[in-house]
């Protein structure tokens, strides 16, 4: 037992858990800057999305099925992760910008948010040039709710997409949920289906603005339809 004497001996026993511990540190730092840990988004179904209730946000809310969003010319809709968050806004703001020729082709641009708290919403509305509508049942970020947590905090994407916002100049608080994550759907009018469905994998995922006006363009509006049925 003379080793345990041997100072030698305990110095490297601490170098080597020491050396163990940063191992399994960047072990677990290069597996959370992969897909491994996050939760697979469920495709949502139109017969799901078109029984969603909603309401405005007016003074007098009035109850509506999500149905008629699109039901005659379709609809680009974005589901809000957190009106405060300044990467929520910085998307909101992308989507708007695409407002005009959305316009042209005669599809509306909604937004969706999971709850109405404070000026939250109003605060939100200089961001995005459409109307909003509250999802208290947070079913637009479904079927299959997905969380993130802590772990975006040492996602370097995360990060990334802090930078860039803050260099664009959008600021934000955090007021409200924001784990949930949100997402952006092109719907088609009547049944024509899902044209697009972007959910957010990490803080700040956007969506892609030429695949949305693709998507868009694709849209048939329901009474060119049903002249063809």
């Amino acid at each position: 037992m003379s080793f345990l004497q041997d100072p030698n001996f305990f110095t490297m026993g601490m170098w080597s858990i020491g050396a163990g511990a940063l191992g399994a540190a960047a072990l677990a730092l290069l597996l959370a800057n992969t897909d491994v840990f996050l939760s697979k988004p469920q495709k949502a179904a139109l017969e799901y999305l078109e029984d969603i209730d909603l309401k405005t946000l007016e003074d007098e809310p009035r109850t509506l099925k999500a149905k008629e969003l699109w039901e005659k010319n379709g609809a680009v809709i974005m589901a809000v992760r957190r009106p405060g968050c300044f990467l929520c806004r910085e998307e909101a703001s992308d989507l708007s910008s695409l407002k005009p020729k959305l316009d042209e082709l005669g599809v509306p641009l909604y937004a969706v948010v999971k709850e109405h708290i404070k000026n939250e919403v109003k605060d939100f509305q200089p961001y995005f040039k459409g109307e909003i509508f509250l999802d208290e049942k947070k079913k637009f970020y479904g079927p299959q709710r997905r969380k993130m947590m802590f772990m975006g905090f040492i996602r370097l994407g995360v990060w990334y997409n802090f930078f860039r916002a803050w260099n664009g100049g959008f600021s934000g608080n955090l007021e409200g949920e924001g784990f949930v994550l949100g997402g952006v759907f092109v719907v088609g009018s009547g049944k024509q289906g899902i044209l697009l469905e972007h959910r957010e994998k990490e803080f700040g995922d956007k969506v892609n603005l030429l695949s949305v006006l693709e998507a868009a363009k694709m849209i048939k509006p329901q009474t060119l339809a049903s002249e063809k049925k």
